[in-house]
């Protein structure tokens, strides 16, 4: 008996795009159904199920998105599990951003390369949720997965978490986003050590670390004789990794030119190591990670386009501590354990009141900075209980005494998060008041609603006004 074709919906208004995707998508195999506006759309998701959809995201002469964003929480609130890929001009990366940011499964932009759309739609198929069921529990995670080293059970971790589950056994390459300090390395172990490549290594790379006259020696290696201090063979990292995971992180910081040594790692996995007369073999499963949102660098021109669609067949969007603050006690717990370990303490514990001022707290420096937090205090107060009184104390020790009360400080922050930390301060300290804030903070007006959207600051609670 012959499989029933998986169905794509194309919702465009511009009947070229139509006719032009579906032919392709006929060619490889699948049906499609074409409408042109959202109405319609929602109309015929209703009548028919669908396996993918693919949207534009501008629907009249407006082109702010604002249908195309619509469309899509309709779709999401109506049929969660059902994937969403979004179409959209080169100058509005940036509204395709909001739309992934809001639950699309990914976005390419027009004019598209076939075969890497076709890569990208059988991906998202391939990963796509079989139902809409309920986010798993931790408990049944844990019973098929090994997430040992990753700690909470906040229902956005969760997703997380299932998305690592569903993806691990593939070879697609995954992009993982969030701040910094999130906790995307122990992401990207967990996608090694839940992969069929877990017997092999995974080999670990600061992009920002390496020289650019030193990329190609360190990714490739060299062999002897390659240039005057190459006294013997050295093999890269795309080698050491062979047949298991290379974890680049911090991957935004690569520079243009390396780009495209990378790339051509990618598109052939092949490499050949400076000095040397033969290409070599790379099996190899990419994971990236990064702060930064690579599709605006990519706007401008920063970032390569073709570069960027093979990191991020799939993306993984990790959540900042402050959007997870039920997992703080246990998060707590579990560092303040490996700190006294690790420095071979006694068994050390949070008084409730404490774990509660913890989780109360900004963290804009995230997991990162809640360790760097505990393992401070621990170490200063010697005490095997910690109170709040405690980390207060610990903290004005840090500052010299200069502080009343406490602020937690910049440790591990990025120039971004400072300025996000600054900017929230201040709208909480003259309770949302554009014109206030701006002035306090030496800015225009224009220029801090630019930070704000930046940020994802002020919303409802920004008055605009002098009053």
């Amino acid at each position: 008996m012959e499989s029933q074709k998986q169905r794509i919906l194309i919702v465009d208004d511009d009947s070229a795009v139509q006719v032009s995707l579906a032919l392709l998508l006929k060619q490889s195999g699948f049906d499609t159904q074409c409408c042109d506006d959202p109405k319609q759309a929602l109309e015929l998701l209703a009548r028919q199920s669908a396996d993918l959809v693919l949207q534009d995201m501008n629907f009249s002469l407006r082109t702010s998105g604002e249908e195309g964003l619509q469309l899509l929480a309709d779709i999401k609130q109506l049929h969660p599990a059902l994937p969403v890929l979004l179409m959209t001009a080169w100058g509005s990366i940036a509204l395709a951003v909001k739309g992934v940011q809001a639950g699309a499964a990914n976005f390419f932009t027009k004019p598209w390369d076939n075969a890497q759309l076709m890569e990208l739609i059988r991906t998202t198929l391939d990963t796509a949720a079989p139902a809409p069921a309920a986010c798993p529990t931790r408990a049944a995670l844990d019973a098929q997965f090994d997430f040992s080293a990753i700690v909470g059970e906040h229902p956005r971790l969760l997703k997380v978490l299932a998305a690592i589950g569903q993806v691990a056994a593939t070879k697609a390459p995954v992009l993982i986003l969030g701040e910094s300090g999130c906790g995307k390395e122990l992401i990207a172990d967990a996608l090694h050590r839940n992969s069929p490549r877990a017997r092999q290594a995974i080999v670990k790379i600061n992009m920002g670390a390496i020289t650019p006259s030193l990329f190609e020696s360190e990714m490739f290696g060299h062999v002897r004789g390659a240039y005057t201090d190459a006294k013997t063979d050295r093999k890269g990292h795309v080698a050491s990794a062979h047949e298991g995971t290379l974890f680049l992180d911090e991957i935004g910081e690569l520079n243009r030119s390396d780009q495209v040594k990378l790339l051509r790692v990618l598109q052939d996995q092949t490499y050949q190591a400076v000095g040397a007369s033969r290409m070599e073999r790379a099996d190899i499963r990419v994971v990236s990670a990064t702060n930064r949102e690579l599709a605006e660098l990519v706007a401008a021109g920063e970032f390569r386009e073709d570069l960027f669609y093979r990191l991020n067949l799939i993306t993984i969007r990790l959540p900042p501590l402050r959007e997870r603050r039920s997992d703080i006690p246990l998060l707590a717990r579990h560092i303040l354990g490996q700190v006294s370990a690790s420095y071979g303490l006694g068994p050390a514990s949070i008084a409730p009141a404490a774990l509660e001022w913890l989780s109360a707290q900004p963290w804009p420096g995230n997991i990162r900075q809640l360790k760097q937090t505990l393992e401070r205090t621990l170490l200063l107060v010697g005490k095997s209980e910690l109170k709040q009184a405690d980390f207060v104390a610990a903290e004005q020790h840090e500052h010299g005494g200069a502080i009343g009360g406490l602020r937690l400080g910049v440790d591990g922050m990025t120039l971004e998060q400072v300025e996000r930390h600054m900017i929230a301060k201040a709208l909480e300290q003259h309770q949302g008041n554009i014109s206030r804030v701006a002035k306090a903070l030496g800015l225009s007006r224009t220029a801090l609603y630019r930070r704000l959207e930046r940020h994802g600051l002020g919303g409802d609670g920004a008055q605009d006004s002098d009053a």
